[in-house]
């Protein structure tokens, strides 16, 4: 049967008034389980959607923090239901406490942590869950969260890395088009004025100028609208077509320097999920099907379902990796060593450092290589207006 979200209000054993959310299939069964907890349960009523409270969007961060902290408790040997307290009372994110309170709930209820995780997927994917399960089944579960703790916190690294090199450029690119908006709009309309006494004709490049200031003038609404039309329409049909994103994924790799970036990154992706599902004790092709999903990019995910395959069929997954012709020769032979040894979750966690190092690396050098890059634009952009509206004066200076 379909479980639904239910509001209670009750009194605990010192006779206070508490209330909270719980999942359950019927009102009596919320009571049921409350009386369980001790609690006496005075109303309980069914709410359509379980809203979070407004404030801070959750973002992966704040569960690479969660995961980390309920390892640490569980390393001390604070009881579970008593870890979810401290740690709620630790965030200041409302919608933070109220997510650690809701597990707290399904948990309480008698729901293992894992299933009580799957009950928010949005913040919790399956192979977050499936390791914390194997955690569960194993009686290892600080272990396994502080393996996971480590992916999410690397994983997330790894693609701040990635925003910090793209964001950089694009904010400089959207600043020098707004300038250059301003001065097409309000500084050429000036000059278009002393021009117009001048009585001769003017340059072909002062003229295009003048021609795009008074477009940008009349139909500067057309434009914006058309910028965010077109931002708006790339974003859906990204959302929408798989195609697309495939084409996307594709070409992200091809690109110049960025490219390589990407590249590394998905390679350091690869090697830290499946050095974690592997070492939790989940079977190589098991571990390869959850690596499939985490990679991000359908180049290496197509190549990934094929080792799965190969590897289910009793190939070596180094032979596997080698055969799909995408992994450098680097962390082929990582693996190769990590399959003869018996160290196989080891070397893959050395294949992820190090192209995490090469990741942080490359994005350094960029920002370095991309400061001059976008003077240049910027000269070409703004310097280009500048020097088409002194053009007439230039001209008509060495006329006289």
């Amino acid at each position: 049967m379909k479980t639904s979200v239910f509001l209670w209000e009750g009194l605990d054993r010192k006779g206070a008034r508490i209330k909270g959310e719980m999942s359950g299939i019927s009102p009596a069964l919320i009571k049921a389980q409350l009386r369980k907890q001790g609690i006496n349960p005075q109303k309980v009523r069914k709410r359509g959607i379980s809203l979070l409270s407004s404030g801070k969007k959750i973002k992966p961060m704040d569960i690479a923090l969660f995961t980390r902290q309920m390892a640490t408790m569980m390393k001390a040997g604070v009881p579970l239901l008593q870890a979810f307290d401290i740690i709620s009372g630790g965030f200041e994110n409302p919608n933070m406490r109220k997510l650690v309170d809701d597990i707290k709930l399904e948990v309480a209820a008698g729901n293992s942590f894992a299933n009580s995780l799957r009950k928010k997927p949005t913040f919790f994917d399956d192979l977050y869950c499936n390791l914390v399960d194997s955690g569960e089944q194993s009686g290892a579960l600080e272990s396994l969260l502080d393996r996971v703790a480590t992916y999410k916190e690397k994983t997330e690294a790894l693609k701040a890395k990635i925003k910090k090199a793209m964001t950089y450029p694009i904010a400089v690119v959207v600043v020098a088009v707004i300038v250059s908006a301003i001065l097409l709009i309000k500084v050429v309309p000036q000059f278009e004025t002393v021009f117009a006494s001048f009585g001769a004709e003017l340059p072909a490049f002062t003229m295009m100028v003048i021609a795009m200031s008074r477009w940008l003038q009349e139909w500067w609404y057309v434009a914006l609208f058309g910028f965010f039309a077109a931002a708006f329409t790339i974003k859906e049909i990204y959302r929408r077509s798989a195609k697309f994103r495939d084409g996307w994924d594709r070409l992200l790799l091809k690109l110049p320097l960025v490219g390589s970036i990407v590249y590394k990154s998905v390679i350091a992706r690869y090697a830290r999920t499946l050095a974690t599902t592997f070492a939790a004790g989940v079977p190589l092709v098991e571990a390869l099907e959850s690596v499939s999903g985490a990679t991000g990019n359908v180049v290496f995910k197509n190549a990934v379902d094929k080792i799965r395959n190969d590897v289910s069929s009793g190939v070596q997954l180094n032979v596997s990796m080698r055969n799909v012709s995408v992994f450098p020769a680097m962390a082929v032979q990582m693996t190769a060593i990590g399959e003869e040894s018996g160290a196989l979750d080891e070397m893959l966690d050395k294949v992820a450092s190090f192209y995490e190092a090469e990741v942080d690396n490359m994005v350094d050098n960029l920002t370095t290589l991309m400061e001059p890059m976008i003077m240049a634009v910027l000269g070409v952009l703004v310097g280009g207006l500048i020097i088409a509206m002194y053009l007439p004066i230039f001209q008509l200076g060495a006329v006289v």
